[in-house]
């Protein structure tokens, strides 16, 4: 069990990870970015 806080939250590697750019530079994120059109997500991504 972890005793410690687990999300340090750091903007560049957010959009490193999980940007918008990041997502449509591979097929896998545009996938993604599809998958959450369909759903209707305001937000595609960080």
């Amino acid at each position: 069990m972890a005793a410690y806080t687990t999300y340090h939250p750091h903007v560049a590697r957010r959009k490193k990870t999980h940007g918008f750019l990041t997502r449509m530079s591979t097929r896998g994120g545009r996938r993604i970015l599809k998958n959450r059109r369909a759903k209707g997500r305001t937000r595609l991504s960080a």
